[in-house]
This record gives structure tokens, C-alpha cells and sequence, in this order.
């Protein structure tokens, strides 16, 4: 039977997809890792000054993998500022995250996901801004992650609750921003990109 128009999209824009992942991951992985050391210390002064993160905010981040823009000098100097801070966790396939409490020094641990998560029994906060994490990223705000979903969901959710909606904020290194980025109905825009070459406020 012939694949229905809607499917064929649906079948054009997960190419699409895989393709742009495959060429942000090599754009990524040239980034010598001195200039990756210096663009996240970058990041981490323009997020501070430039970008309007409420002071109450607890600041959500994440522990970054391998080659992985890290965002650890933001969140250091985020935390210096007063804000609280979370990483994310993996709740389950298919579901959004939640974010638990955790502050330098704290331990860490493996998740069943691979990434380092707070200890469970931290608290689960809900944060005032999202730092993502992003393969690639365009000017309208749309972003590439790994094929998962967790925070195109997880932002739906958050932005769907009640009381003041959460900055989503994608960090991510210059390189990896883009013309556009393919995406669908169930692509959440951020707010704000930050690059080591100023920041973006997404209108």
C-alpha cells in the first residue's frame, strides 16, 4: 500500500533529521577541545550578564557527555549568583524529565540512561530556566537533540503549567547553529540561544 501523505512527511522530516545529526555531530567533534574550554567559559560570562534570568530562578543544566557543549562554567557562575540549581533526570522512555535539586559538590551517579544524575533523594524542583543542550539550533529557536524527545516534552509540560513560564535557554557552541532546523508540531522552541559569540533572544 502506498504510504500516506501525512506518513511521507512524517517519513521526510525524520531523514531530514538524521542527516543534520549526523553533520552537527562531525562539526562538533572538530572543535579542538582547548577552544570547546574556552567558548563554555564564554557562555558562562554572556549567560550571567546578557540574558534575564529571574533572580528567584532555580537554573536547570546538565552534565554533559563526551564532546557535548559543557555548560558547568555557566552553571558555576549562575550558582555565584544566587541561583539554585537542578540536572535533569530520566524518568522513563517516552516521558518527560525531572529536574532535582544539586549544587557543586554534590555526589553523582550513573542512570540507567548513561548520564550523571543528583543521588535519589535530592528534591525535584521546578526550574525557572532550562539550559538544553543542542546538536544544532536555528534563529527562530528550534533545536536538534538526540532523537529523544525528552525536552521537546518536557518543555511542553512545563509551559502547559501553571504560574510563570520557564526560560528554555540552548547552549551550544557557534558552530552548531544552523539555517534551519527541520522539525514538527512536536518541536518546542526555546527562548534564548547563547553561543560564544554573543546571545539570542528569540522573538
Amino acid at each position: 500500500m502506498p504510504a500516506t501523505p501525512r506518513a511521507r512527511s512524517a517519513g521526510t522530516l525524520a531523514a531530514e533529521k538524521v542527516a543534520l545529526r549526523a553533520a552537527a555531530r562531525r562539526r562538533r567533534a572538530a572543535i579542538p577541545a582547548a577552544a570547546a574550554a574556552r567558548a563554555a567559559a564564554a557562555v558562562a560570562a554572556i549567560l550571567r550578564d546578557r540574558v534575564p534570568i529571574p533572580a528567584a530562578a532555580a537554573v536547570a543544566g546538565y552534565w554533559p557527555l563526551g564532546d557535548e557543549f559543557d555548560p558547568r562554567p555557566a552553571m558555576t557562575a549562575l550558582e555565584g549568583r544566587g541561583h539554585r540549581l537542578a540536572l535533569p533526570v530520566v524518568a522513563g522512555p517516552g516521558l518527560p524529565l525531572v529536574f532535582r535539586a544539586w549544587q557543586r559538590g554534590d555526589p553523582l551517579e550513573a542512570s540507567a540512561f548513561g548520564t550523571s544524575v543528583p543521588l535519589g533523594d535530592a528534591p525535584e524542583i521546578a526550574p525557572g530556566a532550562v539550559l538544553a543542550p543542542a546538536l544544532a539550533v536555528d534563529d527562530r529557536g528550534y533545536r536538534l537533540g538526540y532523537g529523544g524527545g525528552y525536552y521537546d516534552r518536557t518543555l511542553a509540560r512545563l509551559r502547559a503549567g501553571a504560574g510563570a513560564r520557564p526560560l528554555a535557554i540552548a547552549v551550544c557552541f557557534a558552530r552548531q547553529m544552523v539555517d534551519a532546523v527541520p522539525h514538527g508540531d512536536g518541536d518546542q522552541p526555546v527562548d534564548w540561544v547563547v553561543t560564544e559569540d554573543g546571545a539570542m533572544r528569540i522573538s
